[in-house]
């Protein structure tokens, strides 16, 4: 394994806070961490469908030859509430997409 060897992007997807969701929105973040080569795209689904409405990725960041990014999806707190699940896929290059998904019924306070 080389310096130009493939890294799978680690995905973590983190719920809203709960002073978020009584401020009446939902953020979820995806972060995607430890890949490279760059060029790592993202996308959200909401009860399996793709969803690019209040999506915001940041542009990838790079340290020591691996790299990183992050995605935030605003929803509103009744969207959040009725999803049944909420899932962020990290797809870079070629390789098999790496996913992460909440059900937001097992995050309620």
């Amino acid at each position: 394994m080389g310096s130009l060897s493939l890294g799978h992007p680690t995905v973590s997807l983190l719920p809203p806070s709960s002073e978020q969701l009584s401020g009446g929105s939902a953020s979820l973040a995806c972060l995607l961490t430890g890949y490279s080569p760059q060029g790592v795209l993202v996308s959200w689904e909401v009860d399996g469908l793709e969803v690019s409405q209040g999506v915001v990725t940041s542009p990838e960041e790079e340290k020591e030859g691996l790299y990183r990014r992050s995605s935030i999806l605003t929803l509103s707190k009744a969207g959040w509430e009725k999803a049944g699940s909420v899932t962020c896929e990290a797809t870079l290059k070629d390789q098999t997409p790496v996913t992460q998904t909440l059900e937001p019924h097992h995050c309620s306070q």
